[in-house]
């Protein structure tokens, strides 16, 4: 009777649930974090008369500084622990924020961005890995791709200040930044309660920790159900011991060592695809409508209804992903998302470039949920949140190169070169994923990951 057999065999219920909103939340802000940007670059233009190439940088502070904060994630999440990783880039990111509203300059306001995206960063990196580690195999994809889509919200929250704070009272754009922190300083004292990952601490030898932590939720889990909790497999795989200590060398090593390669790869396309076409999309949308004629204020309403398109896709996705598994999933949101993509290179009026993109948001974000559910469970316990951030890391450097990539398309290429170039790289992601992808629906981390376990020795 291992630990990880009894906590594997818990039904979900109100403790992990409680879990899945503490985190979640977390992600609500990051992605109101990485979109509230798109409506503060008309109000910086203005107050400092920056050229477009210094919005440019602006739009690109915050992948910038993602993928730096997610490669700090991984490491320090494998090194120091899940947990305190969480906590602190979360107070990072808020001080950052506040920074960045009360900034003088375009120069201050710009590093503090790079900062407050390193926060957002790292905090995106380290939630699923760390909360995969607590679900039963049996609903981990739905659960971590409903934790997910708490970025929708965010998302969705970014469009309604971009509406309704930012253009209707002085100074908008900074109290807008000052919006996004200040709900931090809540979700940091409710995190307070949260344990450390069992299997982490299994990983480094402190057994009684984990005991204690994996006795308390079979408690509350049984005075949530008020049940008598399930029997414990006789047989599970056991997690290995004495990992060795991480850094990025020896990381990279082990993710690109024979038995890793092909998971690796794979990961990282994906990740790379899925965010290139969806920070191309999202960083241009409003900017385009307003080319095709549309009004500053009316492009902001069209982005709340393609940002609104988000949530049924992650959920939606989250659900689909326990029956289809996650790399099917995945191939036929990006799928979707291609299809969505040509739609969109063909529509030319305001009406039906917003319904297109609406269902582009639909797919994309719907591909999001299955990756963040995938991306944990190919990599073993002692590399998982490494594994996870450098894996989202690889991917912000689409983030980077989209909005200029995009851009130099729509001066040459037209909005439909833009659409039809981000089709393109999404059908590569799906011929990716449907060739090399690994099935991992019902299976526990040990058994996906422990044959890996040779490779770091």
């Amino acid at each position: 009777m291992t630990l990880l057999a009894r906590l594997d065999r818990l039904p979900l219920s109100r403790p992990h649930y409680v879990l899945l909103l503490i985190g979640g939340l977390g992600y609500t802000f990051d992605g109101m974090d990485s979109a509230v940007v798109a409506f503060l670059l008309p109000s910086a233009q203005e107050v400092w008369g920056l050229s477009n190439g210094q919005l440019g940088f602006i739009g690109s502070a915050t992948p910038f500084g993602f993928l730096f904060g997610a490669t700090v994630a991984g490491l320090l999440g494998d090194r120091i622990g899940r947990k305190k990783v969480m906590m602190y880039a979360l107070a990072f990111y808020a001080v950052f924020s506040v920074i960045a509203a009360f900034a003088p300059n375009y120069e201050v306001f710009l590093g503090a961005r790079v900062l407050a995206g390193a926060g957002a960063g790292a905090e995106s990196a380290i939630i699923a890995p760390f909360l995969s580690e607590f679900v039963p195999a049996k609903r981990r994809g739905w659960f971590i791709g409903a934790l997910a889509g708490f970025f929708s919200f965010g998302f969705v929250l970014a469009a309604l200040i971009g509406r309704f704070v930012v253009p209707t009272m002085d100074d908008g754009w900074r109290i807008a930044q000052v919006v996004t922190a200040l709900p931090i300083l809540m979700l940091l004292w409710w995190r307070r309660s949260l344990p450390e990952s069992p299997r982490f601490l299994l990983q480094n030898g402190r057994v009684d920790e984990a005991e204690a932590v994996v006795a308390d939720l079979e408690r509350r889990v049984e005075q949530a159900t008020g049940e008598p909790l399930p029997p414990v497999p006789e047989t599970a795989a056991a997690p290995s011991t004495n990992a060795p200590k991480v850094n990025l060398l020896s990381a990279l090593r082990f993710l690109w060592s024979p038995v890793m390669a092909k998971r690796t790869a794979v990961i990282w396309l994906i990740w790379f695809v899925i965010t290139f076409s969806y920070y191309g999309f999202f960083s241009w949308i409003p900017t385009l409508l307003v080319q095709r004629g549309i009004t500053v204020t009316k492009s902001f309403e069209f982005s709340i209804i393609i940002y609104l398109a988000q949530i049924p896709g992650y959920f939606s996705a989250a659900w689909l992903s326990e029956r289809l598994d996650r790399k099917n999933t995945i191939a036929i949101y990006l799928a979707g998302s291609a299809v969505s993509a040509f739609w969109l290179s063909q529509m030319d009026s305001p009406v039906t470039i917003t319904l297109a993109g609406a269902v582009l948001s639909f797919f994309l974000n719907g591909t999001y949920a299955g990756v963040y559910s995938y991306t944990p469970e190919v990599f073993p316990t002692w590399i998982r949140a490494t594994g996870t951030g450098l894996s989202s890391a690889f991917g912000r450097v689409g983030s980077i190169l989209a909005p200029t990539i995009i851009g130099l398309s729509a001066a040459n290429l037209g909005f439909a070169g833009v659409f039809g170039l981000t089709t393109a790289v999404l059908v590569a992601g799906v011929v990716c994923v449907i060739v090399f992808g690994l099935a991992t629906a019902g299976r526990s981390l040990e058994e996906l990951t422990e044959p890996t376990k040779e490779a770091s020795k």
